[in-house]
């Protein structure tokens, strides 16, 4: 493995493994590894509204889904690049863990910060994400590129159901999105930097054979319509102030993520 790939693998993947042994030992109990609430910022009503407006995958055989089979074929070019582990580290898109995608792009370890405001902020952020597009999809389903072609390396572990799931709109980048939609709200002074990872978290699942790029730009604009109304509730207007406290304090820390050089090497790779 080249240098590069090595510190990706070393400083973004493995803080996915449980830490609970290196918890220091005044800590009550270990950080959760994944933050999971069961329900969100939004009602029903506006989950189905919001679903309901993203427009259909193109249709088979359209000029539109000939360009979308021709770009994810290009993709494969990246197979085994510093940017396809990168994907591999994206496919992680549950909070806590996911957010330490974000680490750089906030100038941040997230990792290694308490922050128990914002890790419930984006679990109520994922399952209103998640719900919009699971309805969504539920209005046409699109194969993904890893269930069409069984020849395809997807760069996570698929069970038979999630290869056979729906790739239209795609679920991460609606979530990757969201995730950077309500960041660049807490911390403006940052909001480009994390758009962009917002928008190579999309860019992953097409380079891991999981959407097509149309799937990919739905799921961004789902994810961005769905963070616009979670940005008016009451209720996330109130913790705002909370989870730019616990960034301003990981800030303070100095603590930055090792593995920001092995990023910027990464994203600077051109795209085929």
């Amino acid at each position: 493995m080249r240098p590069v790939a090595a510190l990706i693998a070393a400083t973004v993947i493995l803080p996915s493994l449980p830490l609970a042994a290196c918890a220091p030992a005044e800590r009550p109990s270990p950080r959760p590894i994944f933050s999971t609430t069961d329900d969100g910022y939004l009602s029903p009503g506006v989950v189905a509204r919001l679903a309901e407006a993203v427009p259909p995958a193109p249709v088979a055989g359209s000029a539109q889904d000939a360009a979308d089979r021709a770009a994810s074929a290009r993709f494969k070019a990246l197979e085994d690049t510093d940017r396809w582990l990168m994907a591999t580290a994206h496919a992680e898109l549950r909070p806590p863990l996911a957010l330490q995608h974000f680490d750089c792009a906030l100038g941040v370890r997230l990792g290694s910060a308490e922050t128990p405001a914002l890790d419930r902020m984006m679990a109520k952020v994922f399952h209103d994400a998640q719900a919009a597009v699971v309805m969504a999809q539920a209005k046409g389903v699109r194969a993904r590129p890893v269930a069409e072609d069984p020849a395809r390396r997807a760069c996570q572990t698929l069970t038979p159901a999630l290869r056979r799931s729906p790739s239209a709109p795609s679920a991460g980048a609606a979530v990757g999105t969201a995730y950077a939609e309500v960041l660049a709200l807490i911390a403006p002074d940052r909001a480009a930097e994390v758009r962009r990872i917002g928008h190579e978290i999309a860019l992953s699942r097409q380079i891991c054979a999981m959407d097509y790029p149309s799937d990919g730009t739905a799921g961004e604009a789902l994810g961005r319509a769905v963070t616009a109304e979670i940005a008016a509730t009451p209720d996330f207007q109130v913790q705002v102030a909370a989870a730019r406290d616990e960034l301003a304090a990981a800030r303070a820390t100095g603590r930055t993520n090792p593995g920001c050089a092995a990023e910027r090497a990464a994203l600077a790779l051109p795209l085929p």
